[in-house]
């Protein structure tokens, strides 16, 4: 026989409340003030979500954004997800539903937020359309023939998200006469992950990141979409007991919104962010690099030939004698200002050289340049090791002696990559 059971508050499993403390917690807030049309002059908010196999994520996020201490509804809401992850949106949130009196969940949401008194006049766009739902493509290589993305399972489908991503948010971003609020809410972790980087590269100090919590059992609930939506109890199977339904209403859901924090780092890149958007990897190189250029110049290096040390800005590092020989030999090539290397491999030449000279430098058997792994002539990995030598030596250090290490050579480009003015040899 079949047992249908209500529990009580009593009987309800008590939550935790959240750890973060930039949670919102809508049941805590008073009654929103009624909210209005945008008005002439005033930033649109554009509500920017990755979404995968479960939607109810935006009606949760902009349930809980409506009822922060300043109610926030967004003008428009922009979806970007998979083929798949359209199908569930247009499936959960845009078909009527028997408990919602054949209302769809979204029209719900809308009727439960203009009864609440907001004013949703010109607020909350979104439906079905390509422009609304924002489906990841990525080109075949042989063909050049487009297709839409059904999962995110490989690197390379990894790499067109990140690309699709960064298009989106720029152009929210570049209007001036929008506000962001970017969801990581949704999607696979990778999307939140890649959404979040976005946010860092090109966001403004106005936009918004944040992520929506809801308590347990509602964010497993299929057909929970925010805490006053209609239709009484929620189902769901007891897994301790077969054949017993344990159901939840959802006024008792907690939804939070928790705003995460990122760091705005198109000021520092006016230059390179200015620029059409090209591959996100693209970007995220010019900035690494100008992170580097930036680096190295606040860095003085000291080297010590005699002991076969270095300093920079104050912190010493003893060096192996193949890691001195490499170092010295680029800081001598920097602070001379010749061209670097395109790769290890056309190093090894000069290097060998430069390893000829510094065994005829002295007649010291005890210095440094007489050590034994130094009597043998280098190849690539000799070389490859000692700067994987000094790197791990400088980051283990941490502090000033870390911003060393982005300058050491690297794929690509085989020198010391700082300023000559700043590197003294004794």
């Amino acid at each position: 026989m079949d047992v249908c059971v209500i529990l009580s508050d009593e009987m309800k499993p008590k939550m935790s409340k959240p750890k973060t403390k930039t949670a919102r917690q809508y049941k805590e807030q008073p009654a929103p003030t009624a909210t209005h049309a945008t008005l002439p002059g005033q930033p649109e908010t554009v509500l920017l979500a990755v979404t995968g196999m479960s939607p109810a994520v935006l009606t949760e996020t902009v349930w809980a954004l409506a009822n922060e201490p300043e109610p926030v509804i967004p003008s428009r809401i922009i979806v970007v997800t998979t083929a798949m992850g359209r199908t569930e949106i247009i499936k959960w949130l845009f078909e009527p539903m028997p408990r919602f009196s054949g209302q769809t969940p979204w029209e719900a949401l809308r009727t439960a937020l203009a009864a609440s008194g907001h004013n949703l006049t010109g607020k909350l766009r979104f439906g079905a359309t390509p422009d609304d739902i924002r489906v990841i493509t990525a080109a075949d290589a042989a063909t050049g023939r487009t297709r839409e993305l059904d999962d995110l399972r490989t690197p390379a489908d990894n790499e067109a998200a990140s690309d699709f991503l960064l298009e989106q948010v720029r152009g929210v971003v570049e209007n001036p006469d929008t506000r962001l609020v970017a969801s990581i809410a949704g999607g696979r972790k990778t999307m939140g992950a890649l959404l979040y980087a976005c946010m860092t590269l090109v966001g403004r100090e106005t936009d918004r990141l944040t992520h929506v919590l809801v308590n347990d059992p509602f964010d497993t609930l299929r057909e929970f979409f925010f805490p006053k939506q209609p239709g009484g109890h929620i189902s769901k199977p007891d897994t301790q007991n077969s054949g017993r339904m344990l159901e939840y209403h959802p006024a008792n859901a907690r939804v939070d919104l928790a705003d995460v924090p990122f760091v705005p780092l198109r000021n520092l890149f006016v230059r390179e962010l200015g620029r059409k958007a090209g591959t996100f990897s693209r970007l995220i190189e010019t900035c690494k690099a100008d992170v580097r250029r930036r680096a190295a110049e606040s860095i003085r290096l000291t080297i010590d030939s005699a002991r076969a040390e270095l300093d920079v800005n104050g912190t010493t590092i003893k060096l192996s004698p193949p890691e001195m020989l490499v170092l010295l030999f680029l800081a001598r090539r920097a602070k001379q200002r010749e061209q670097p290397y395109s790769s290890y491999k056309d190093a090894i030449d000069d290097l060998n050289s430069f390893r000829d000279e510094q065994l005829e430098a002295t007649k010291d058997f005890n210095d440094w340049r007489h050590g034994t792994s130094l009597r043998s002539v280098w190849d690539e990995r000799d070389l490859t090791k000692a700067v994987a030598g000094i790197r791990e030596k400088l980051r283990w250090q941490g502090g000033d002696a870390a911003l060393l290490a982005p300058c050491l050579p690297e794929k690509g480009r085989c020198s010391l990559d700082i300023v000559p003015s700043m590197i003294f040899i004794k």
